[in-house]
């Protein structure tokens, strides 16, 4: 009988690092300098751009300008908007610029990379002020967390991160005012009027509870941007409204086309939203308009009287 005897062996491979100790100290170094979600959105850019460059063996540092216009045309041969493959590649020039000023690379390879044009005016149509109405009777007929967040949205124009990110200990009452203390875009801190039905709604979505958030998932934790969303959606899809859904960023044209009635299908600017009406030129006097004439303006009348009694 023959016996076979079978020898394994084991080979060790040595895997190289996936990044080097200056692009690790340059990573770690630009993401350093932001907080929350201006943070995390450049962790995903970069993300994104460090697995594109693994998978064609191009080092972090050692990339080129053709190498991230590539990056660019495979973004928008996905179908990615021009917005979000500029806000990339800012991603990375910044970084390769942050990268240079620290003596960690000699050149930045992103510093002429052509970017696609944006157009500024944003294309999100805002709700009329019955599309309004309709929405926060929705929102009063359902959950007090619903008719809160709707009401902080649609009345107080605040952003999704903003209405999410409050606390229960930032409520407050000023001069007879229940007030809300929120932290803005920027990490400006401001102080916010809340209207009488607003401030009972958070009362009810807030219960017994004396600190931590105003509005929480179901799983206890604070309710993010998404869970927002959904019930932003949810509100909307009993109303019959399908709009308000769509985007986040809508609800800034709800408040400013619901509260200063600027009618149906008023436009917002991506960058700040306006703080007069479109036709507020053609309330003031027109270049036509001249006024009284000057010899009778009341100063003068005045002074030609004065004049007068004086020599009689």
């Amino acid at each position: 009988m023959a016996t076979t005897t079978l020898s394994t062996s084991t080979v060790i491979t040595v895997s190289e690092p996936v990044f080097t100790g200056p692009e690790r100290l340059a990573l770690a170094g630009f993401l350093a300098g932001y907080t929350g979600l201006t943070c995390e959105a450049y962790a995903l850019d970069l993300r994104q751009f460090t697995a594109w460059c693994q998978q064609r063996n191009i080092r972090l540092f050692q990339a080129r300008r053709p190498d991230i216009e590539c990056f660019a045309r495979d973004l928008e041969a996905r179908g990615r908007a021009r917005a979000t493959v500029t806000r990339r590649l800012c991603t990375i020039a910044g970084f390769y610029k942050y990268a240079v000023e620290e003596d960690l690379l000699d050149h930045s390879p992103a510093a002429h990379v052509r970017r696609p044009r944006l157009d500024y005016e944003s294309h999100a149509t805002g709700l009329d002020r019955n599309e309004l109405g309709a929405l926060l009777v929705a929102a009063g007929l359902g959950t007090a967390a619903e008719h809160a967040l709707i009401s902080l949205l649609a009345l107080n124009g605040l952003r999704v991160s903003e209405a999410t990110g409050a606390n229960i200990e930032a409520l407050g009452l000023e001069r007879g005012h229940r007030t809300l203390t929120i932290t803005r875009k920027g990490g400006k801190v401001v102080t916010i009027p809340l209207a009488p039905r607003t401030a009972r709604a958070i009362d009810l979505t807030v219960g017994e509870r004396c600190e931590g958030p105003v509005f929480l998932a179901a799983d206890g934790r604070r309710l993010d941007r998404h869970g927002a969303a959904r019930i932003v959606r949810r509100v909307a899809r009993r109303t019959g409204i399908h709009q308000a859904g769509r985007a986040a960023h809508a609800q800034a044209c709800v408040y400013h086309c619901g509260s200063r009635r600027w009618g149906p299908a008023a436009r917002c600017p991506r960058s700040r939203l306006p703080r007069r009406p479109e036709n507020h030129d053609a309330l003031r006097p027109g270049p036509g308009f001249l006024g009284p004439a000057r010899h009778l303006h009341r100063r003068r009348l005045r002074r030609r009287s004065s004049t007068l009694t004086a020599a009689a």
